[in-house]
């Protein structure tokens, strides 16, 4: 009978590599902290550079690498839906509240348009994207949860719909790519108040990473 001599001191336990420089691989965890980190820097790269501001000025800002990116977003549209994804749940989140108003919701919308005049510009620019098209749906539907509320309230007109709330946005943040970083707060909140449609917007953006 044949076999293979093994030294009784060495241990049975297999040996794994050590990943390049020592490092431990956190799977999982490491890309979702990565994922976390390109949208947080994609907003401050594309909010001060434009979002033709090279992808590499991202992955950098980041502090992750070019490959880590391009695993996560391998297109920058993808990296703009992402962010937008981020901004659409935060809505969501907001009218899971039962004490918010639609003046709340509304607010919140306007406060991301308002930091993310880059993205809206590049999305208005091309193609229809499903992606986006689907955004804008539930953002409806977080909306209609209280319409009727607001329009008792006399905070919109009456007989606004939810798709007239979609254009009313549309509308507002369309108007904020031609106005400088300062002024376009100020811009947001007299388009509402010209639209007769009561809006309450936060100081700083919510659902940020």
């Amino acid at each position: 009978m044949t076999g293979v001599l093994r030294d009784p001191r060495r241990s049975e336990v297999p040996r794994v590599p050590a990943r390049r420089g020592g490092a431990p691989n956190l799977g999982p965890r490491a890309a979702a902290g990565n994922r976390a980190a390109l949208l947080k820097a994609a907003r401050e790269v594309f909010g001060s550079a434009g979002t033709n501001a090279p992808l590499s000025a991202v992955a950098k800002r980041a502090g992750v690498g070019q490959g880590s990116l391009y695993r996560h977003f391998p297109e920058r549209l993808d990296l703009v839906s992402a962010v937008f994804e981020e901004q659409v749940a935060a809505v969501e989140e907001l009218a899971a509240a039962p004490d918010v108003g639609l003046p709340d919701l509304l607010g919140l919308v306007t406060r991301h348009a308002v930091d993310s005049v880059a993205f809206v510009d590049l999305v208005r620019s091309g193609e229809p994207d499903p992606r986006f098209l689907a955004l804008g749906e539930r953002v409806a539907v977080a909306l209609g949860t209280r319409l009727e509320r607001a329009v008792a309230d006399g905070e919109v007109p009456a007989g606004t719909t939810s798709d007239d709330l979609l254009l009313a946005v549309a509308m507002v943040a369309g108007g904020l790519s031609q106005t400088g970083e300062a002024d376009r707060m100020h811009r947001a909140a007299r388009a509402w108040e010209l639209l007769g449609i009561e809006v309450r917007i936060p100081p700083t953006e919510a659902g940020a990473a």
